[in-house]
């Protein structure tokens, strides 16, 4: 007997019929003669429709209530999928992030797990039940209902087969798999048949929405074998797993774009020892994820400092910089919301050399301008007009020959 933790995001769940159809298939699972922990996103757009609610009443709901309000989507998905279980004639028990003991930090709306007392769940398993889970939340350490930010199920799931060291974690979606690229925008993209963690978790974090980034890093940790798959077909979907040789030669595996960030620049920075610390130093005390740094060197013992953020964040991350700008005496702050970030992915990068080069004249021949550029041993990243991002990532995909399968 195997342990599996099954997760279904909320296109799997969005009506009555899928939470059937998901149901069955967790059913098919336990009758092979698995114990079977299931996690449960919200239903369809319900978690988009209450933040949406929230900012109808105010525009800047706080953050404690604004959790207390979207965690309950995945109170709904629960019930709905033990009911559909019972009504399959399988036992089965919902629980809430708070009552199977998930506690996290308390940064609202985004916070991580800290620990998870698994005893509740076992202790069901044990009595032979399915255990269904909500995901996407759980609560601090002063009982504040907390939720995990976008794809906050996919922690949940990966972080209970971790601890529960389960044999398989399956994460159903509405797509058959990881793709070379988003297909909606590439229509060659191809189905990856097995993708590194690695891989995965750089185009996860630049713009690739088939798992969250954070997810990917836990399962890395503790080894968890993933597997992403389509909640409307059989199809055996996408392996993930660490890295094996013949990874190494394929150069490329992956191209994303996202359309989710924006730029700040600081221009005229006294150029003195501390000031990028300074200015960085604000950005984390508001609680701004910093992703692309550049700092330019410009005339006059000035310097000029551009940075990318979460688009969502940028309002923040502004008002931080005008706040330290009273310290730093820059002479002008200006942002631009209007970016998109394409990137390259692939472990064979390190092995291989003319990424950059080729993936440079690429946009180059389709009169795209790079405004920033970002590398690390597996991925280069590329900040341009938002404009041109489909455009850009349909060039890319096709210069790296990505549709091809390899032999």
């Amino acid at each position: 007997m195997g342990l599996i933790v099954q997760k279904f995001g909320g296109t799997s769940v969005a009506d009555a019929q899928r939470i059937k159809g998901a149901a069955q298939r967790v059913v098919q699972t336990y009758r092979e003669g698995n114990q079977v922990v299931v996690v449960v996103s919200a239903r369809g757009q319900t978690t988009d429709e209450l933040f949406s609610l929230a900012h109808e009443i105010t525009d800047n709901p706080a953050a404690r209530e604004l959790d207390m309000l979207v965690s309950t989507g995945e109170q709904v998905s629960i019930a709905l999928m033990a009911m559909a279980i019972h009504a399959m004639g399988y036992e089965a028990i919902s629980f809430t992030g708070a009552q199977v003991g998930i506690v996290t930090d308390s940064h609202h709306t985004k916070a991580r797990i800290l620990t998870i007392n698994t005893k509740k769940i076992k202790e069901e398993l044990n009595k032979g039940r399915i255990v269904v889970v909500a995901g996407y939340q759980g609560v601090d350490a002063y009982n504040n209902i907390t939720t995990l930010g976008r794809g906050g199920s996919d922690a949940t799931a990966v972080a209970l087969a971790a601890l529960l060291k389960a044999d398989l974690c399956d994460i159903f979606t509405d797509v058959d798999g990881i793709y070379t690229a988003d297909p909606r925008i590439v229509p060659q993209a191809r189905k990856l048949d097995r993708i590194s963690y690695d891989e995965l978790l750089e185009l996860a974090s630049l713009g690739a929405q088939v798992m969250q980034a954070r997810s990917i890093e836990f399962a890395k940790k503790y080894n968890v074998p993933l597997r992403v798959r389509p909640s409307f077909n059989n199809s055996a979907g996408t392996i993930v797993c660490g890295e094996v040789k013949e990874m190494e030669d394929v150069v490329v595996s992956g191209a994303a774009v996202t359309k989710d960030e924006a730029k700040i620049t600081i221009r005229g920075v006294p150029d003195r020892p501390g000031q990028a610390a300074k200015i960085f130093k604000e950005l984390a005390r508001s609680n701004v994820n910093v992703d692309m740094i550049i700092q330019n060197i410009s005339s006059h013992s000035l310097a000029d400092i551009t940075f990318t953020v979460p688009k969502a964040e940028l309002k923040a991350a502004l008002e931080a910089t005008k706040r330290i700008n009273e310290e730093i005496r820059a002479q002008e702050i200006s942002s631009d919301s209007k970016i998109a970030k394409l990137s390259v992915v692939g472990i064979g990068m390190r092995s291989h050399c003319g990424v950059a080069e080729k993936m440079f004249s690429t946009l180059a021949d389709e009169k795209i301008n790079i405004q920033m550029i970002s590398t690390s041993e597996i991925k280069i990243s590329c900040v341009i007009d938002e404009a041109q991002a489909e455009q850009a990532l349909r060039a890319v995909h096709k210069a790296f020959e990505l549709d091809k399968v390899r032999a």
